[in-house]
């Protein structure tokens, strides 16, 4: 019970501090990095939490950075977010209203690059994400996986901070 009770606390204490963003996307770098334009016109570059999609150059990299782009390119998000990467970038979850039902609940958008099979349940920081998020993030990786959706039709894709870490030390053995 006092375990249950302290988890509450926390999410609570998550919840109050969490930032909002809202405004356009004007940019998708890749699939799990956004730009967002404000109505103040101020620039976001923005993280999703919760998963890590291949980087561009990485086999289904742009297939994951065109998987974003339909979700939310041009349009209106909001923006959730409590923590900044090592980058300082905002790290958090991006939601936008379904266009075929404006009054449904939004989409998060990055656990549905995770359910197409574009991206990792990152696991590393899963601690970050709420209990239901962890479990929803694993689930749909597991499923994209078993039906081979995506980056899973490959036998062994090379998750992507495996491949940045090789590129890093392929770099430093350059110069």
């Amino acid at each position: 019970m006092k375990n249950m009770l302290l988890a509450s606390l926390l999410l609570l204490s998550l919840a109050a501090s969490a930032e909002t963003i809202e405004g356009r996307v004007i940019k998708v770098s890749d699939g799990d990095t956004v730009n967002i334009l404000d109505d103040a016109h101020q620039k976001y570059h923005v993280r999703l939490s919760g998963i890590d999609a291949p980087e561009k150059d990485q086999p289904f990299g742009k297939r994951a950075q065109q998987k974003l782009s339909e979700l939310v390119f041009g349009k209106t998000v909001v923006f959730e977010w409590s923590k900044r990467d090592h980058r300082d970038r905002p790290v958090g979850k991006l939601y936008v209203a379904q266009s075929d039902c404006p009054s449904c609940a939004p989409i998060d958008t990055g656990f549905e690059v995770l359910k197409a099979g574009l991206a990792w349940h990152y696991k590393q920081y899963q601690r970050e994400q709420t209990p239901e998020d962890r479990v929803l993030y694993a689930e749909a990786e597991e499923r994209a996986r078993s039906l081979r959706n995506g980056l899973w039709y490959d036998e062994n894709p090379t998750p992507p901070w495996e491949w940045r870490k090789a590129k890093k030390e392929a770099h430093k053995k350059a110069q």
